[in-house]
């Protein structure tokens, strides 16, 4: 899911003046600081930051300073910080100190796009939607289910989509093209739509998850991997 949702961020297009956000907020723990940036950021950035800064109140400043750019400045002397990431919790057990959080975050995330012209992308793993942090998950204009095409990725995905349904309403599906069953079967099998298609493409995909040497013809923005519909 981390994986899908880097690609994501890294392919989105932006509008001039636009930015965005991909918030770690997986209470299991982040993947990306010791995944893709290999640990060479050490613990210094991400939400568990942002708790004493909450108690503080001083979350909105703090906020921000744990932003990571992950832009591509393709040759350009300046980043231009377009595409930002929250890294999250290194420890599942830092996720009690984030009771006090959640909410002032989904808040945050509800005014962000007026106020300073960013998206954001949260990637609440694969039980972040129906605990504590699900409160972001109701706060936002969409929800959607990474699933891959097989038959066992369905069968566990049928009662996930139907808690998450009960809880937040209207869902979708982002399908990982790794399996015998194309979009049509896989929305006739979750009633749900399927509203973009990532391909299988493991080496590419390991670029993202942990950092691997990109192979010859890896495209960092994935632009034409993603299919939108």
């Amino acid at each position: 899911m981390t994986t899908s949702a880097l690609a994501l961020l890294l392919s989105w297009p932006l509008e001039a003046g636009r930015r965005m956000i991909l918030a770690e907020c997986d209470p299991d723990g982040g993947a990306v600081l010791h995944g893709l940036l290999q640990g060479s950021l050490g613990d210094r950035y991400g939400l568990r930051n942002l708790s004493v800064a909450a108690r503080k109140g001083e979350f909105s400043d703090a906020f921000w300073r744990q932003l990571i750019d992950l832009s591509s400045d393709d040759g350009k002397k300046e980043s231009p910080r377009d595409r930002l990431l929250l890294p999250g919790i290194t420890d599942p057990a830092q996720a009690a100190s984030l009771c006090s959080v959640w909410k002032v975050l989904a808040q945050m995330f509800r005014g962000i796009e007026a106020e300073s012209a960013h998206d954001v992308l949260i990637d609440l793993g694969r039980r972040g939607a129906y605990g504590p942090s699900g409160v972001l998950a109701e706060q936002t204009d969409a929800v959607f289910v990474v699933v891959r095409c097989t038959l066992r990725c369905l069968q566990a995905a049928e009662g996930r989509v139907r808690t998450l349904e009960e809880r937040v309403g209207d869902i979708s599906v982002l399908m990982i093209d790794d399996g015998p069953y194309p979009a049509g079967e896989v929305q006739r099998v979750l009633q749900v739509p399927v509203v973009a298609t990532l391909p299988y493409a493991p080496k590419e995909a390991r670029v993202l998850s942990d950092g691997a040497e990109q192979p010859r013809h890896f495209t960092k923005t994935w632009s034409h991997l993603v299919s939108l519909r």
